[in-house]
């Protein structure tokens, strides 16, 4: 009898889970209801901005190649120069030296050159003190040019880090920045590759100065890209012959490549996949949705451009339960 009554528990058991799972297949086969919105091509923009830190054309660090007293400091920090301007006295003494040196040396190659043009001396005495002025003539010219420090650009000073009469000790005795341009270095896209060239006009603006919009160009295209960001570098210069922008302040950079014909769609039918930074949009056709990937460009108030993707002008994309959709799924659209 117990047997019977355990028999009989099991077999209501399993007809009991055997209905409760057909059911749950009826409910998983019932038809999703999406949201669509038709999308179209228009004429978007492609301007594209970006941060960047304002830098000198040029910074120079002036300083001698060897140690020894500074006896004079013509400048000041802030002051300008011009490209030439002797900036710096170093100490005479090693310089008067060289040039005695010198002196006597042209005197003796003068004697050895007339002896040599009548016969009087071998070709090789005369090498040895034709290489010996030579030598002393470089020597001197090195030192000329370590004794009085001048300034390779037209520039302001912005470093000084001495003062006259100090012993020389390996900083930079002045520094001279050319503010006259100013550039930036900015990143672009790898898809922004052929369309920039040098030349390239752009407008900036300087936190310092608002909303004033000051206009320079691209002077400058690295030839490589980095692998990881997909980004080239890009220099970007400013004339700034008032010199009211300066090196360290923030800048932002604006370029315009003109218009070109996208596909928009609704902020709500881009879906982003979690973990991947991927972009898709499901577009719906004959009772399904497919899955496509997409790369977004500009945010145009409540929607982006697709810059790539297979979206086509006048499709419907699903723009409601994206997280549960899956390529493929048949769906049916809420009627308006």
């Amino acid at each position: 009898m117990k047997r019977n009554i355990t028999i009989l528990l099991a077999i209501t058991i399993f007809v009991f889970a055997g209905c409760k799972k057909k059911e749950a297949v009826t409910a998983g086969d019932q038809k999703f209801t999406i949201r669509t919105q038709q999308v179209h091509t228009q004429e978007v923009e492609q301007t594209y901005e970006y941060t960047a830190i304002v830098e000198a054309n040029a910074v120079n660090n002036i300083a001698p190649l060897t140690g020894g007293r500074i006896d004079k400091i013509y400048v000041e920090v802030g002051d300008r120069v011009n490209k030439g301007k002797v900036l710096v006295q170093m100490n005479e003494n090693s310089l008067k030296q060289s040039k005695a040196q010198l002196d006597n040396l042209k005197a003796s190659f003068k004697r050895i050159d007339e002896l040599y043009k009548v016969g009087g001396c071998s070709k090789s005495d005369w090498d040895a003190m034709k290489t010996q002025l030579d030598v002393a003539q470089t020597t001197y010219d090195n030192l000329m040019e370590n004794t009085q420090l001048v300034s390779p650009i037209s520039g302001v000073i912005t470093q000084r880090n001495y003062d006259s009469g100090d012993l020389y000790g390996g900083l930079p005795v002045v520094q001279v920045q050319q503010i006259t341009p100013v550039k930036m270095n900015i990143n672009l896209s790898e898809n922004l590759f052929k369309k920039v060239k040098v030349g390239t006009p752009v407008s900036i603006k300087v936190d310092a100065y608002g909303d004033e919009e000051f206009h320079g160009k691209v002077s400058l295209i690295y030839p490589t890209m980095d692998g990881s960001t997909h980004t080239f570098p890009v220099e970007v210069q400013l004339a700034n012959t008032d010199s009211r922008v300066r090196p360290g302040m923030y800048a932002r950079v604006t370029i315009n490549f003109g218009t070109e014909k996208h596909v928009v769609v609704p902020d709500e039918a881009i879906f982003r996949q979690q973990g991947s930074g991927n972009r898709y949009v499901y577009v719906y056709k004959d009772g399904k949705v497919s899955f496509n990937q997409v790369e977004i460009g500009r945010h145009l108030d409540n929607a982006y451009e697709l810059l790539t993707g297979n979206v086509q002008d006048g499709d419907m994309v699903a723009t409601t339960g994206l997280a549960r959709l899956k390529d493929g799924l048949e769906v049916n659209v809420e009627k308006k």
